[in-house]
């Protein structure tokens, strides 16, 4: 008989998961996902629950790697949240099963895990496809997406301006006050792009917040927010210019509302070009929307639950 699961909670999860071991591990995730081998990844689009008194909505993210044994749910809740809101944007529930017993090995926070997932992919885009000469970066908004996605690029790459843009000057300064290293700050979204290489939207924003006119041709998007087929970050010029890339070509044709309102042709996934069927097309202007899959959070949890496991036994 089993016993209990391990609970692990988000100080924990911080001390155990690691970029340089988790991008590889969801690079090869994408690859597997992509190759739609259900010996692989089996997992359906996201399924929501709309909160409407509360503006947001509640999300399930079933996964299963039967070559991995990995049995994997999320449980995430996401609002759109006023300026200035001090409530959360997003919480999330990560629950590792047995595929065999169906049991329950691990219940462990999910916040941190889906930060860093996220950060994590939106860097393999720019890893695959911006410009190899890469100096400038821009990032739009400053909550804790912002600051993932700020460690994890700066780490894998060497830029020599980091730019940000907040709506608040307060969410400026503590961004500012978070980070390791340098950054500019901008009193404006476009201030911050004009002449970038590669942009992150990290927003939380429902309509357009980044334009084409003002993105420098040959530069890099990956575009986090606006996760619902009604909310927007990105305008038409743009998604209609650049040559769109997902994370799951059905979550996007169901939740994405800068594909969806644009009428955009998603040219293939982060995963076909890892595979090698469809190109990194380096010399356009590219984008990248993430929705985020239950298969990061999977590769994500077992990770943590590998290195629990092993840190556990050490003691």
């Amino acid at each position: 008989m089993a016993g209990p699961p391990a609970v692990i909670w988000k100080r924990e999860v911080e001390g155990l998961l690691q970029y340089r071991e988790l991008v590889p591990r969801l690079e090869k995730a994408l690859g597997k996902f992509s190759s739609r081998d259900p010996a692989e990844v089996i997992q359906p689009v996201r399924t929501t629950v709309p909160l409407q008194k509360h503006h947001g909505f509640m999300g399930l993210m079933p996964t299963y790697m039967e070559n991995k044994g990995v049995l994997c749910t999320k449980f995430v809740c996401f609002y759109k949240r006023e300026d200035g809101s001090n409530l959360p944007s997003t919480q999330a529930t990560v629950v590792l099963l047995d595929p065999e017993y169906g049991n329950v090995k691990a219940v462990m926070d999910g916040e941190l895990i889906t930060r860093m997932r996220t950060a994590a992919v939106s860097a393999i885009s720019a890893k695959l496809l911006m410009c190899p000469e890469a100096e400038v970066l821009a990032i739009l908004g400053t909550g804790a997406q912002a600051l993932s996605h700020y460690n994890v690029f700066t780490e894998m790459f060497s830029f020599k301006e980091v730019r940000v843009w907040s709506r608040t000057g307060e969410g400026s300064e503590r961004f500012c006050r978070s980070v390791s290293g340098p950054v500019t700050v901008c009193v404006s979204a476009e201030e911050a792009v004009r002449g970038a290489d590669v942009i992150v939207t990290v927003t939380r924003c429902a309509e357009p917040v980044l334009f084409g006119q003002w993105v420098k041709p040959g530069a890099h998007v990956a575009a986090v927010g606006a996760c619902r087929p009604n909310w927007r970050e990105l305008d038409d010029v743009l998604m209609k210019e650049a040559v769109v890339y997902a994370d799951s070509r059905e979550g996007a044709l169901t939740e994405s509302g800068d594909i969806i309102l644009s009428g955009a042709e998603v040219f293939a996934e982060l995963g076909d070009v890892i595979n090698g069927t469809k190109p990194a097309l380096r010399e356009k202007t590219t984008v990248f929307k993430s929705l985020g899959m239950g298969v990061e959070d999977a590769v994500s949890a077992q990770l943590v639950f590998d290195q629990w496991e092993a840190k556990s036994c050490k003691s």
